[in-house]
């Protein structure tokens, strides 16, 4: 079986890269190195069964191509602008690198005949939702253009299964963290106390709460989900049930690192415009399906802050 992976060089596509590598798939990736970084991936070179080609998505022409040369059998599309904040300066980001990177997918798929889409979606996609948040919650009033790019992907990877015959897997996940993580609380803390151990300013006021899933747990369950459902378009949320709050990353983050550095809020219940303080997933159409988390919220921010730290892997 052939796979495309879409931003295969980043934080979560590398993982997937390796993971799918290990079921003995054949596995291409495109990434522009905006965000994701060789050195993520070269360990693979050697593998007969890797193929990487670094240019954008948007540029059809070499899609195109891409898509006639290998029959792809499935496209996992993960790339994707991932830094909510950068897109507050400058909305164009995620129009193009989140919902055009999308529909650049979507129509080589359909001019090459690639029925199978999973899609890397988010949480904020809900908005400021309140309560156990279900995969049917409505209306959908996202907070940040990231979001909108991800809702709007959505809707546009439905319209396509309905018109083309295609099969989509859609796959919605909270805060996800651990080695390779190129932006993110974790690592702006870890950041920041390298450059000033004496103090740590938190964004907002520390009580922000969210779940916090680890890489491998997130993988594993996008292709739990692949393997496991078949219907035209399959939609899960995928994370952990329980939650982290800032405070207490930074605690983590503190003790991980030996420091005990003076701790100031900016103050306010949110980091950034278009951030979204608190939400709690509900998880019982993922797990009727048969897949946990292996790890806490709290678990994973530890594991996380370790293998930033070179602690462990």
């Amino acid at each position: 079986m052939r796979i495309l992976v879409t931003g295969g060089a980043g934080f979560i596509g590398s993982h997937l890269v390796d993971f799918l590598l290990g079921k003995g798939y054949f596995v291409v990736v495109i990434d522009n190195l905006s965000l994701g970084k060789i050195e993520n991936i070269e360990h693979n070179f050697g593998n007969p069964y890797f193929s990487f080609h670094k240019f954008d998505v948007l540029d059809y022409e070499k899609l195109i191509d891409l898509f006639k040369k290998y029959s792809f059998d499935v496209i996992f599309h993960l790339s994707a602008n991932s830094d909510i904040a950068k897109s507050h300066e400058d909305p164009d980001i995620d129009l193009k690198n989140t919902f055009l990177s999308t529909y650049y997918i979507l129509k080589a798929m359909k001019d090459s005949d690639v029925k199978n889409l999973v899609f890397a979606s988010t949480s904020a996609i809900y908005g400021e939702a309140k309560g156990k948040i279900r995969e049917d919650f409505g209306p959908l009033f996202p907070l940040s253009h990231y979001g909108a790019s991800k809702l709007a992907s959505e809707a546009f990877i439905s319209s396509f299964a309905e018109n083309y015959g295609f099969k989509a897997w859609i796959i919605r996940f909270p805060n996800v963290v651990g080695v390779r993580a190129t932006h993110g609380v974790i690592f702006d803390f870890i950041n920041k106390l390298r450059e000033n151990p004496d103090e740590l300013v938190i964004l907002g006021d520390g009580t922000q709460n969210k779940p916090y899933l680890y890489v491998t747990d997130l993988i594993e369950a996008m292709v739990f989900i692949w393997e496991h459902t078949n219907d035209k378009i399959n939609y899960f949320n995928v994370g952990v049930g329980t939650r982290t709050t800032v405070k207490k990353i930074a605690e983590i983050v503190c003790e991980e690192m030996g420091l005990k550095p003076e701790i100031k809020f900016t103050g306010g219940d949110r980091g950034w415009i278009g951030d979204v303080p608190e939400f709690d997933y509900s998880l019982d159409k993922i797990h009727r399906l048969g897949w946990f988390a292996k790890m806490t919220s709290d678990e994973a921010v530890r594991k996380a802050v370790r293998a930033i730290l070179g602690k462990e892997k």
